[in-house]
């Protein structure tokens, strides 16, 4: 029987085998959701999706795009905002 913790479906299951040839089960954290647009809801290109432990150890230029709003807008909404700005 696992461990309480595991028993609920926060956790992946996976199966590995052990050198011994026996099959164990792992539990292993779910991966996050893909980030998207703020304005549109587009999937966001250039921004990883994983836990944050994984993200901390990447550097910031890996962590998101470089240019205004990077990460939060994609390319085509953050261009629209900056041509409404302009002629305003």
């Amino acid at each position: 029987m696992p461990a309480n913790r595991f028993r609920s479906r926060s956790y992946r299951r996976t199966f590995k085998r052990t050198p011994g040839g026996k099959t164990v089960l792992r539990y292993k954290k779910k991966k996050p959701s893909k980030h998207v647009c703020a304005e549109c809801g587009q999937l966001l290109h250039g921004v990883p999706r994983g836990r944050p432990y994984e993200i901390k150890k990447l550097s910031k230029s890996q962590k998101k795009p470089n240019r205004p709003f990077g990460g939060y807008l994609c390319s085509k909404c953050a261009r629209k905002l900056f041509k409404a700005e302009a002629r305003t």
